[in-house]
């Protein structure tokens, strides 16, 4: 008797539908509160653990690996069944990691709050939550290859290779950076220590940005988007390509995490021109999904779906040309300690990774359901123009305070001290909304008022002699008046950074010629379209 296989939606279903739903309210809703606490500080309650210090770990947590985790793991059991034509291997395996990994969260975003952390950004959880991350994700890897092994189509589709690496990327930087000698149940050291210990950590901060939010989020793209436009992909040699080329890049650029920092200035520069380099391939895959609608751009009128995957795309575009300029030491020095950091990183993780993520579940969500359509058009549109405006809001307002901050960081009176100054009383209508708020603003005042007036005092007078005479800074020293103490020379700065200074100079033309072979060996044609196509042939139903 013949039997019908059918693809196993369960756990798919589960990640998808559920994890990631309720993950991405609870994390959206944390970061919420914690910005709230900016400008309203007494919303912590006086409780430590709803600080802001504490409220955003479990944000960035909630958002990034509880949401985008989920999301991640849901749509590759989803696309490697599609593309080989099979069934979900080890099923039972499958179903622990998303109990495991749910388990994770819960544990991650319940203790984090409690002060019970390593201090490691995208790497807060405690020794013991790690293992359980790690032997989830290896079991997530054995159950993704082993049903890429036994695919019917001999060809493996670009977006299981993106899925590849990053699985094996991931673990990789999770193993490495959390290697720990724990002293009690709650709490453990890094056997790093000073500079290595920040090297190793943006080693696998940034590329966890690198394969978590761009490898991992790629590969959905290049699944969902020729399935939503109904037309192959662009150019399919050109995604081989840029696969290739970033993954190899993506690696190396983490030290633009640290510029002007205690890490070596070689490093420094090797970390910068890479991030130059890596914007070609960036944009090769931005270029080749948005291509892929050539042809259907009508399709935008009517698939909300289709919209999310297409503002996705520019905003990919955007964030990594964004990404790659922040990494040149000059811009820096401007952007660095500012709201335009937030600002990139919330074009990055709202306008591409959770609009591309939305679309593909609008996209796949009636077929993993068996149901023939979402249950509501208008609720779909209503979402995009909602999820557009106010992405667009939130990192223009950032922009501009982020590029005002650092302008006004870098406006400062003769004696070095800041032009704009930090108000020094409590507002008033916060200390009347709460007056524990002003009471512990004037024990503040009262403690370090010492030593704060005598500096005050003088450097009123300095900027007043100034105001008085400006002049008296360039006539010759007098018994009575001192010459101020020069600044440090620019030329000796310079002399010393001659060789890293050249790169910086120079990388721009190292992207050019990069991208020229890149394009070349490519094949930049129209003509190079993905032969790969569905098939019926020995397809298990839907």
């Amino acid at each position: 008797m013949n039997t019908v296989e059918t693809y196993d939606d369960q756990v798919v279903r589960l990640f998808l539908l559920l994890a990631s739903a309720v993950w991405g309210i609870i994390g959206t809703l944390a970061g919420m509160y914690a910005a709230a606490e900016l400008a309203w500080p007494y919303w912590n309650l006086e409780l430590p653990y709803l600080t802001f210090s504490r409220l955003r770990p479990d944000h960035t947590f909630g958002v990034i690996f509880a949401f985008g985790g989920s999301a991640l793991m849901g749509t590759c059991y989803y696309v490697v069944q599609r593309t080989g034509h099979t069934r979900l291997a080890l099923p039972n395996l499958a179903m622990f990691t998303f109990w495991g990994w749910q388990l994770a969260c819960v544990l991650a975003m319940a203790t984090m709050p409690l002060g019970i952390t390593q201090s490691k950004e995208y790497a807060e959880p405690e020794w013991f939550v790690d293992i359980l991350i790690a032997v989830v994700w290896v079991s997530f890897g054995v159950v993704f290859f082993a049903s890429l092994a036994r695919r019917r189509i001999r060809h493996i589709y670009v977006a299981n290779w993106y899925y590849g690496a990053f699985i094996i990327a991931v673990g990789l930087l999770h193993i490495v950076n959390n290697l720990a000698l724990p002293v009690s149940l709650t709490k453990s050291y890094p056997i790093y220590s000073g500079t290595v210990d920040a090297m190793v950590q943006w080693w696998c901060g940034h590329n966890a940005v690198a394969f978590f939010l761009t490898a991992g989020f790629l590969g959905m793209m290049y699944y969902f988007v020729p399935r939503q436009a109904q037309q192959p992909l662009w150019s399919y040699r050109f995604s081989i390509v840029n696969f290739w080329a970033l993954i190899s890049i993506y690696m190396w650029a983490g030290s633009h995490h640290l510029l002007y920092t205690a890490l070596p200035d070689w490093v420094q520069a090797v970390g910068m021109a890479f991030s130059l380099v890596l914007l070609m391939p960036s944009w090769g895959s931005a270029a080749n999904g948005l291509l892929t609608f050539n042809g259907s751009w009508h399709r935008l009128k009517d698939d909300p779906a289709a919209k999310f995957m297409v503002i996705a795309l520019v905003f990919y575009a955007a964030s990594t040309f964004e990404g790659s300029m922040m990494a040149i030491k000059t811009v820096n020095s401007l952007s660095h300690y500012t709201d335009w950091t937030v600002a990139h990183v919330h074009s990055g993780s709202l306008g591409w990774v959770a609009m591309i993520t939305i679309g593909s579940l609008y996209a796949m969500a009636p077929r993993a359901l068996g149901r023939p359509a979402m249950y509501s058009k208008k609720g779909m549109e209503l979402h995009f123009w909602l999820h557009f405006s106010g992405t667009l809001l939130y990192v223009v307002a950032m922009w501009v305070a982020g590029v005002t901050e650092g302008m006004m960081w870098r406006a400062t009176s003769p004696d070095g001290a800041l032009t704009r100054r930090f108000p020094r009383q409590p507002d008033r209508h916060q200390a009347a909304v709460h007056p524990a708020l002003a009471g512990r603003r004037a024990d503040l005042a009262r403690h370090v008022g010492a030593g704060v007036e005598p500096v005050v005092h003088r450097r009123r007078r300095a900027q007043a002699d100034h105001l008085a005479d400006p002049g008296a800074d360039s006539r010759p020293p007098s018994p009575s008046r001192p010459r101020p103490r020069s600044p440090l020379r620019v030329e000796d700065a310079a002399m010393a950074f001659r060789h890293y200074e050249f790169i910086e100079k120079h990388a721009w033309a190292l992207g050019i010629l990069t991208a020229i072979i890149w394009c070349r060996s490519a094949g930049w044609r129209r003509s190079r379209r993905c032969s790969w196509r569905p098939t019926r042939c020995n397809r298990p139903k839907a």
